[in-house]
């Protein structure tokens, strides 16, 4: 259904609703009050036309949209302003017709018609009385059309003003983006912050400003010095070494413009530093001790990126499910408090030191499915809405479920577990698969509730770094000979 469709409806509902209104009241009354309202034609006629200029005046009214953020560049109109209609002119001087005529015919008819001189001027005022109601209709049309040609001048300024701050914008833009490419690392510095004030001048601006800044972390980062072997060439060796500083001080500026706009806390959303949930696209970057935590972030992709130092996440809601396929942790991974609202793609990532995901929230499936785990790892208090894929997976170092709840059902199929593996009082509301699972250190399985069953097809169990007993899940113990596990079924795990 068209615009103009629906507002003709709303009209003709709108008169159907005032007729409903009106046809419970007794003709009676009419032919009392009609005859009053005619004393008092001219206060009537001015509410009217009061009434009318209201309505033009709240649809001519420009309000900022509610939601937009804060900007000092000029905003672009609305909408389109449609030209005046043909038939409004003819339409127009067809009202002042009428209204005049009317005006004459009604004041005329209250003039008695016996043949006396006072009776006729009483008819010659009461045509001078109509025509000024024409005039006066006249004139409130003239009134309309003028408020038209100022609405026309108010237009044509606002698109000049925009159109001269879009060539601006784009003229900034250009020098700051050159400023990028510059060898110096303080120009870079100053093309950064100039981006970001640019951003933060102009919202339509702010993901294509984000994506200038990641796709800068995307580029290549130069060889660090390296310090155990002095070069021969000691002056090659200092460049190099100011060159490596200079690049991480900028790349750590970099990430601090994109995480200081990505917070949605109560201070930085009242003085509109916070962007929205914008977009990061930091495939294959290499990010120095990023530290995005309790930040808001839309589409995260981090497929094959390298963190360099800490990374952390603590508190952070991923509102689309963030790609961390194959990317590298070389140092901690802290995920802690993260909420993943859309889910979570961990496949064949490797973390080289301790990661947590202590009290993390995984509303849909979370795959880690051949991730490599290199320290302890943490799931403490975590949840799982949807199922959780851990197939594939090595846990060099501890990995611990102290209170998770998994929503559905957890794989753990093909993964090595070379140290401890503790369940301890979590919850499972699916099935849980360990087939072809290798245990090489203590397992303990101290399983408050779960709804479906564990599976140890094909899963092996070696005792060299057995210091205690394992703790198994009901139904599972060592066999009679000691050497391997069986269920009641009498299925059994072989043992190394």
């Amino acid at each position: 259904m068209t615009i103009r469709a629906s507002k003709a409806l709303l009209i003709v509902g709108a008169v159907l609703v005032v007729l409903a209104i009106l046809t419970p009241i007794p003709a009676e009354w009419w032919l009392r009050t009609l005859p009053r309202l005619a004393d008092f034609w001219l206060a009537v006629a001015i509410a009217a036309l009061g009434i009318a200029a209201l309505v033009f005046g709240m649809r001519l009214n420009r309000r900022t949209k509610p939601g937009l953020a804060p900007s000092a560049a000029p905003l672009p109109p609305d909408r389109q302003l449609r030209p005046i209609r043909s038939w409004v002119f003819p339409a127009g001087a067809l009202v002042v017709v009428v209204a005049t005529w009317t005006a004459t015919l009604w004041l005329q008819s209250a003039v008695p018609k016996e043949a006396d001189p006072q009776k006729a001027q009483l008819r010659i005022n009461a045509i001078r009385t109509g025509l000024s109601v024409g005039a006066g209709v006249a004139g409130a049309l003239a009134l309309l059309l003028a408020l038209r040609r100022q609405q026309l001048a108010e237009r044509s300024q606002q698109a000049t003003e925009y159109d001269a701050g879009e060539k601006r914008v784009t003229e900034l833009y250009v020098k700051a983006a050159e400023q990028l490419g510059s060898e110096k690392a303080p120009v870079r510095l100053a093309g950064l912050y100039a981006l970001e004030r640019l951003a933060q001048d102009n919202p339509m601006h702010r993901q294509s400003i984000t994506e200038v800044i990641c796709a800068y972390l995307r580029m290549p980062l130069p060889p660090a010095p390296n310090t155990d072997q002095p070069s021969d060439n000691v002056t090659e060796h200092v460049q190099q070494t100011e060159r490596w500083a200079g690049e991480r001080q900028v790349r750590l500026a970099a990430q601090r413009i994109l995480v200081r706009h990505a917070k949605d806390d109560e201070q930085a959303v009242s003085s509109g530093i916070f962007w929205g949930s914008l977009s990061f696209d930091l495939a294959e970057a290499t990010l120095i001790d990023a530290d995005f935590s309790r930040t808001q972030l839309g589409t995260f992709s981090c497929n094959g990126a390298k963190f360099v130092g800490k990374a952390n996440f603590l508190g952070a809601t991923f509102n689309s499910c963030p790609d961390f396929r194959a990317a590298h942790f070389a140092g901690e991974a802290n995920f802690a408090g993260a909420r993943f609202a859309s889910g979570a793609e961990f496949g064949r990532s490797h973390f080289g030191d301790s990661v947590r995901f202590t009290r993390a929230k995984f509303e849909e499936e979370a795959t880690f499915s051949f991730a490599a785990f290199g320290g302890t790892t943490l799931f403490d208090y975590s949840s799982f809405a949807a199922d959780a894929n851990l197939d594939h997976c090595v846990f060099q170092a501890n990995l611990r479920f102290l209170r998770a709840e998994f929503g559905k059902d957890a794989w753990f199929d093909g993964s090595r577990f070379c140290d401890r593996l503790g369940f301890d009082r979590s919850t499972f509301g699916g099935d849980v698969s360990f087939d072809d699972a290798r245990f090489e250190g203590q397992a303990f399985f101290r399983v408050l509730e779960i709804a479906g069953e564990f599976d140890f097809t094909g899963a092996t169990v070696s005792e060299e770094k057995e210091v205690r007993a394992s703790v198994w899940p009901k139904g599972w113990k060592k066999s009679e000979t000691g050497k391997g596990l069986e269920k009641e079924s009498n299925f059994k795990i072989e043992v190394e």
